[in-house]
């Protein structure tokens, strides 16, 4: 559809949407997909032409949007699956969170509030299916440590394209075989919604880890259709436009498709039951793509934005594109405010409530000029003696701003076994995520680049990728929105460079950034080195203490 017959729909789907909040209080399905980035056929129709999102197709995703309201420009606040969910949970900056602000030896304090918990408190049915927090079931202490997880059915759509792959070698056919994955969707979200009581509002999260790596090289076209060519062209430039990241970019799009095809489940069993319009769905993804240069564990928009729409015909117009800069914590005391549930002081994100309820598209609150993003441990075995990556970064509609408060150390870990006689094969850099360059998740894109780091004309790509960066980076994304050139140091933006560092770390004081105290000691002292219960983080002084 063209961009000015879909902008022209969205408009007319809103007429209908325009209705009084309903009287009870609405029921929360919060699809929420490991590693996916901002990549939907929506957004290929809102951007225009040229991007990957071209080759995409996903209508259940796009349902949600027309249906309800697309964000432009939504982030995380922090490219890592454990201290992004943290955040997202607690309705706070990562780094708020504790040992929840790290992947590996991430402990949760409970003495943290979460909006599941507090849904649940308030009478809420509550209940998961697959990965909420840290890895995964039957770690999920912030839900329940698996108290209420929904999984009996199986959890084969975990590893999508290799159990369908299998069953057609077997002779199944391939819409049967995917139907076999979808089938169990449906069955773990038929138990939990058979554990309701009478007309008890809900809260559900589906968590799959489908998007996330790996998948069987080739799957995004023999399952989908999607030719790796189709992306020549339309790949950012800072990923080798070559048949094997091309092919390596399809499977990760058919893997988002398979997710849409089991968010439509969802969707048509509350359908079913007639309860899709009393419903708030929320779709999204915790952070960029894996295993890619750019994407995942970094603060560039290729790592950090990421798909979200929102949807509730019962409470809020639709139809709508907002282009406010979001951060996923939002989303806790939105589920709060949308629930009728006092919101916890200690929330430091805003409620996108106000937005929802707005009639407007394009920019409506204009206080959202920023959001910030931040990393410190993602694997913990990275660099020698577990030392982390600390970044903090601040994200305005123009620029991206970044400091990298240990720029001697290696950005996605230290680079094993690339020089010297033991260098590792292909498979072993495509399998084996710590393999090197460990925080970067292990894939064909990676191994390829590993591959050609000396090759003079795809060794720009590499350092880009993996070499030690500047304490502070600037991008001006009005003519860069791709963050290739760093303008830190260039004197017609040091008026600009300086506020925006002064704005970052008033916020990262204001709100208590342990990595602002004794020089990050709470982050740079591996988890393992004091005992579990010590899970909170000191609080740097607020401005003016």
């Amino acid at each position: 559809m063209p961009r000015l017959a879909y902008l022209a729909s969205l408009v007319l789907a809103m007429l209908p949407t325009a209705l009084p909040a309903a009287e009870k209080r609405p029921n929360i399905v919060f699809a929420f997909a490991d590693d996916w980035g901002r990549y939907a056929s929506a957004y290929a129709r809102i951007d225009g032409p040229g991007t990957i999102s071209d080759v995409l197709h996903t209508p259940n995703f796009d349902r949600v949007a027309g249906e309800g309201v697309l964000f432009r420009r939504a982030f995380v606040s922090a490219p890592s699956c454990t201290p992004c969910r943290s955040s997202l949970l607690s309705g706070q900056h990562f780094w708020r969170t504790g040992r929840g602000s790290i992947l590996l030896g991430a402990v949760w304090d409970n003495a943290i509030p979460t909006f599941p918990g507090l849904l649940r408190d308030s009478g809420y049915h509550i209940g998961e299916t697959f990965k909420v927090w840290s890895p995964g079931t039957p770690n999920d202490a912030p839900f329940g440590a698996g108290k209420y997880a929904y999984e009996r059915a199986g959890g084969r759509f975990n590893d999508f394209s290799e159990h369908v792959t299998r069953m057609v070698a077997d002779g199944t056919g391939l819409d049967a075989a995917k139907q076999v994955l979808y089938d169990e969707v449906l069955k773990n979200f038929n138990a939990f919604l058979a554990d309701r009581k009478g007309d008890q509002p809900f809260c559900y999260w589906f968590g799959p880890t489908n998007v996330h790596r790996k998948w069987i090289k080739g799957s995004g076209k023999a399952l989908w259709g999607i030719e790796p060519d189709a992306l020549k062209g339309k790949l950012p430039p800072f990923l080798a436009d070559v048949p094997e990241v091309r092919e390596d970019m399809a499977d990760y799009c058919g893997e988002i498709q398979a997710y849409d095809g089991a968010l439509g489940v969802l969707i048509r069993r509350l359908e079913a039951i007639g309860e899709l319009d009393n419903t708030v769905i929320v779709v999204s993804g915790d952070h960029g793509p894996p295993g890619f240069p750019h994407g995942k564990c970094n603060l560039y928009d290729f790592g950090s934005s990421v798909s979200l729409a929102i949807r509730w015909r019962g409470g809020i117009p639709g139809g709508r594109v907002v282009d406010d800069l979001v951060s996923l914590p939002d989303l806790a005391p939105t589920f709060l405010e949308l629930g009728g549930v006092a919101v916890p002081s200690t929330m430091t994100a805003r409620s996108l409530v106000s937005l929802l309820k707005s009639n407007k598209s394009g920019r409506v609150d204009p206080e959202r000029t920023a959001v910030f993003i931040g990393r410190e441990r993602h694997v913990d075995n990275a660099r020698a003696d577990y030392l982390p990556y600390p970044q903090r970064a601040i994200r305005t509609y123009d620029y991206m701003y970044i400091i990298n408060f240990k720029p001697d150390r290696t950005p996605l870990g230290d680079p094993y076994r690339l020089d010297g006689d033991n260098l590792p094969t292909d498979e072993e850099v495509t399998e084996n995520t710590r393999v090197t360059l460990p925080d970067e998740d292990a894939g064909p894109s990676k191994a390829w680049l590993v591959g050609h780091r000396n090759d003079p004309r795809w060794k720009p790509y590499f350092e880009r990728a993996y070499g030690k960066r500047p304490r502070e980076e600037l991008y001006d994304l009005k003519t860069d929105p791709f963050e290739m050139m760093n303008v830190a140091a260039e004197p017609q933006y040091a008026k600009v460079r300086a506020e925006l560092e002064a704005r970052l770390l008033d916020e990262l004081r204001r709100t208590g950034d342990p990595r602002l105290i004794d020089d990050g000691k709470f982050f740079e002292t591996p988890p393992m080195a004091g005992p579990a219960s010590n899970t909170r983080a000191p609080q740097a002084k607020k401005k003016g203490q």
